[in-house]
């Protein structure tokens, strides 16, 4: 075949790849700035003709699960996540680097330095190193179409799964990419060594020795990978530059004709030879990695610690982003000169939507609460966060996925009253589910509300898992169906939703109210289509 160019994104980039790879499934969560490899896949048509399953999973946890499930199988998986994703799912990723894999998994994991749409900037490296598994981190968009369809072969040669690392800068810019041949999806062939994934204790022992054993091997592969190479140059320092800061280094040396050598690693675990090489031919050696100083911080350990420039000494910044002016500033020892943007429009902080039920809700809410001395609401990840902003004020705590709901248990145990919980439909069945059963089986005087937009909103409407199913689940965990209402927050029901917000307030045991009203935006899109 004539080999294809196409512009892309770089997360449409991931989903390519896979599909050319040969995949049978891809299995996610939404969450920025991931959520558009699997939106790309669910869309394609190339996707539909292949019989790709696509649809969202209902956290992350289980999407893992049901990856290494279709890898049990025979079939090639595609697992993808955020960064703090992966701490969901971090109890059967771990583990399935013990049980190894029969069909080629590969994890996506795309990081968010600067924290742009997240609430810490995690660096997914650390995960890779900390389960002795490998990670693949592109540099480009071409590199990381080639990265994916080279991360199944490794997950299939090595038979352990594979990670790569995307960050938001390579996942929300495009580039033209070339695809290769495409490869047709495996046979099933289920595994046929049973006691590979039984990890009682005298078996994980066998599995976690051969993890270590096979180490070695995972060295030898980056030792060779044609993703880690030296870029010859002049001078007594050089660079080491992981993944996308590879980019970066190579502008500043292009664009000022610095000639300084340059050594990119885009494959973990580390070339130990390479970079010990590399070391011992300079005096000074500057570590550009985005993200963590997780490498720099190992390698002063290993060399004189004299020798390395990086996060660590100040020499680019500690938080956030790296950037092409972070890295001149280092190489060239002086401030680049920026001209600056004149404040011609004031910043404007982000607010919810004109119509969005989210508004009527808070104000609701907020009425509600007038009267009580304690007015301390407990809420979660979502559109509705943005109730922590004015006008609202509503709000008081947006820690993780689920957190709302045992917050307010654990608040309502202290003997805080009332004590209320505002949750999403999608975050509910994400991680709030547990948290309620908690609720129930103590029985705690708490007040959960679960705003149901019909949507996961935030990362752009994606189908919600508890889209008309929200009652029956309370129910079915043990709320008593008399504690369970149903308001529809408009402006025109806001007496009846106070009363009924006040009354639940007051109720001895748990009560739960889902307030019920569909996404502005989905809904408007529904109606351009029609």
């Amino acid at each position: 075949m004539g080999f294809e160019k196409e512009l892309l994104l770089g997360a449409e980039v991931i989903a390519v790849a896979a599909i050319d790879e040969g995949i049978s499934g891809v299995y996610a969560y939404p969450g920025t700035p991931s959520t558009e490899i699997a939106t790309y896949i669910q869309q394609s048509e190339l996707a539909k003709q292949k019989n790709i399953r696509s649809s969202w999973s209902t956290n992350e946890k289980t999407a893992y699960e049901a990856a290494l499930g279709m890898s049990y199988a025979g079939k090639k998986s595609l697992v993808c996540m955020k960064h703090v994703g992966l701490n969901v799912a971090a109890d059967a990723f771990i583990n399935s680097a013990i049980t190894g894999v029969n069909g080629g998994l590969v994890l996506l994991v795309a990081d968010d330095p600067s924290m742009h749409s997240s609430q810490n900037e995690q660096d997914t490296r650390f995960y890779a190193k900390f389960a002795y598994l490998p990670l693949l981190e592109p540099s480009n968009q071409q590199e990381a179409y080639h990265c994916v369809r080279y991360a199944f072969y490794l997950s299939e040669m090595v038979k352990l799964p594979v990670i790569v690392r995307i960050t938001t800068r390579l996942s929300h810019s495009r580039s033209v990419i070339t695809r290769t041949t495409p490869l047709d999806a495996n046979n099933l062939s289920p595994e046929k060594d049973r006691m590979k994934w039984i990890l009682l204790p005298g078996n994980a022992r066998k599995r976690y020795k051969n993890l270590l054993d096979i180490q070695h091997q995972l060295v030898h592969f980056t030792e060779n990978s044609i993703f880690n190479n030296e870029i010859q140059g002049e001078g007594e320092l050089g660079v080491i530059a992981f993944g996308l800061a590879y980019n970066y280094v190579m502008e500043i040396n292009s664009v000022h004709k610095l000639n300084i050598p340059v050594l990119k690693i885009s494959q973990y675990p580390l070339p130990e030879k390479k970079i010990k090489d590399f070391c011992n031919r300079h005096k000074k050696v500057l570590i550009a990695e985005e993200g963590y100083p997780i490498y720099e911080e190992l390698l002063r350990g290993f060399f004189d610690n004299e020798k390395f420039l990086g996060r660590l000494d100040g020499t680019l910044p500690r938080t956030g982003e790296l950037s092409p002016d972070a890295l001149y500033n280092a190489l060239l020892k002086k401030p680049k000169f920026t001209l600056g943007i004149p404040e011609v429009v004031a910043n404007r902080p982000p607010e919810l939507c004109q119509g969005c039920s989210h508004r009527d809700l808070y104000d609701s809410l907020n009425k509600s609460l007038e009267g009580y001395e304690q007015k301390h609401v407990f809420s979660d990840i979502g559109c509705y966060t943005l109730g922590a902003l004015p006008p609202y004020n509503a709000i008081n705590t947006c820690v993780d996925m689920g957190a709302s709901v045992t917050m307010a248990k654990g608040a309502a145990d202290a003997g805080l009253h009332p004590s209320v919980a505002v949750i999403g439909d999608s975050t509910f069945t994400h991680s709030g589910i547990t948290g309620l059963l908690d609720a129930v089986n103590d029985n705690a005087k708490m007040t959960l509300i679960i705003s149901d937009n019909y949507t996961t909103a935030m990362t752009g409407g994606q189908d919600s898992s508890g889209t008309n199913k929200l009652h029956q689940i309370c129910e079915g965990v043990g709320v008593d169906k008399k504690n369970i209402h149903t308001i529809v927050p408009l402006k025109k029901n806001f007496d009846e939703n106070v009363a009924i917000l006040k009354n639940a307030f007051e109720f001895d045991g748990v009560s739960v109210i889902i307030a019920c009203r569909e996404c502005v935006q989905t809904l408007r899109r529904k109606k351009s289509k029609k």
